[in-house]
């Protein structure tokens, strides 16, 4: 099914659309290295096939999980021996090469004896090295749609000899259903479709209830080392953030369905309870830590209802992130204007050497006075980090501290101090 000119690749409108750069590039056979980046199934190597045949070029395939350094060797020099230039090395999977093999690319990439096509669903900031990332045009592609894959798929029924053999009637609920649970993957749209064709008798009728069987055995698209996870993540956190719990769980059960591990998410959770609820609702982190244990002790299945109740809580509990940010200003104070010394008479006076030296000094016993305040400082130059919310638990801590600061202020003046 795959095409064989430019028109025929579906789903990638934003490159291949009319004005775009990269038809104008194959059109006049100009394109240097290329670096296809995108999910699986998305059509990179489709579209490095079809520059390839339509700029009339000799294309060497090589895929970076398998191949090693000789490999590559023998085909930089085969390509090398190509004076009219017409070679295009495609490299899938291109993140699997280490620097050294990607290293090995650049002298021939460079004098153009190879134009280079990469293939990579990581990103390429990540994996591929500056050297070769400058010397390539890079272009994004992005899932397929669900009209896309559905498009292909009713092309499918009508050209593939073997789906024709097999005599099978497939309603159109069930075609728009394999698109949508596609992903955006078209290869795995085919391969249910496929898989779902030649799972029934020949002659019979797919309809709704064969889908659902199918489904049921089904498993979605998630790869936990790459950006799918961290995508995942992202949109989990930022919608507990933005109080959206139907969005969180939505994003969580994504994660579960996938075989995130639990104890992942469990730990995101904890940071989220102070990162961005904190003392608006200071029983977000013992409840995110209860989820965690609970993801140690009990495991799946069961501890996915532990992470749905921590998800909800977090999501709709007031939020701050006075906390954190008070932190963050006190380490940029630090950096930028170095360490104070500690005030004598907070020091540890214990010994008998501590107190011949001045430590504790002057020290006011906090409890000895009302409300705890004596109006005494705890910094040799005062500096303010901490700035309290309005919502939730926060703003009876607001208040609370405000009428300390006043408080302190009358203790200074009761005891002659300035400020």
């Amino acid at each position: 099914m795959r095409p064989v000119q430019l028109e025929g690749v579906v789903g990638q409108d934003h490159l291949l659309g009319e004005g775009s750069l990269l038809p104008r590039l194959v059109r006049d056979n100009r394109f240097g290295s290329l670096l296809l980046y995108g999910p699986p199934g998305c059509g990179k190597t489709t579209l490095a096939e079809v520059i390839a045949h339509e700029t009339g070029s000799r294309m060497i395939r090589v895929n970076a999980v398998s191949s090693n350094v000789a490999e590559l060797r023998q085909h930089l020099a085969s390509a090398r021996s190509d004076r009219e230039g017409k070679t295009v090395l495609f490299i899938d999977e291109l993140h699997r090469f280490n620097k050294a093999q990607q290293d090995l690319l650049l002298p021939d990439v460079e004098e153009g004896w190879v134009r280079l096509i990469g293939a990579t669903t990581y990103n390429p900031g990540f994996y591929v090295i500056p050297a070769l990332l400058s010397r390539s045009h890079l272009f994004r592609l992005q899932p397929v749609g669900p009209k896309e894959v559905e498009r292909v798929l009713r092309l499918a029924l009508e050209e593939d000899p073997q789906l024709q053999a097999a005599r099978v009637e497939i309603e159109d609920e069930v075609l728009s259903g394999l698109s949508r649970i596609a992903d955006g993957d078209l290869r795995r749209g085919l391969n249910s479709l496929e898989t779902l064709i030649l799972g029934q008798p020949v002659g019979s009728t797919a309809g709704l209830p064969e889908l659902e069987r199918f489904l049921n055995e089904r498993q979605i698209r998630y790869d936990a080392g790459e950006d799918e996870h961290y995508d995942t993540i992202s949109a989990f956190i930022k919608s507990m953030r933005g109080g959206d719990p139907d969005a969180a769980l939505y994003w969580l059960a994504k994660m579960l369905v996938g075989g995130e591990d639990p104890r992942f998410i469990a730990r995101r959770l904890v940071i989220q309870a102070s990162e961005d609820v904190g003392l608006a609702d200071s029983r977000a982190l013992p409840l995110a830590m209860a989820a965690y244990q609970a993801c140690e002790v009990i495991g799946l299945p069961e501890c996915e209802l532990n992470l749905a109740h921590a998800t909800v809580f977090l999501a709709t509990a007031p939020k701050s992130n006075s906390a954190c940010m008070g932190i963050a200003a006190a380490k940029q104070e630090i950096r930028r204007k170095g360490l104070q010394s500690v005030p004598l008479w907070l020091r540890d006076s214990h010994t008998k050497v501590s107190k011949e030296m001045g430590h504790g000094e002057g020290y006011r016993y906090s409890h000895n006075y009302p409300e705890a305040v004596s109006g005494q400082e705890f910094m040799i130059e005062p500096k303010k980090f901490y700035a309290p919310g309005v919502d939730g638990a926060e703003k009876a801590i607001n208040d609370r501290l405000r009428r300390w600061k006043s408080l302190k202020s009358q203790r200074k003046s009761d005891f002659g101090e300035s400020g």
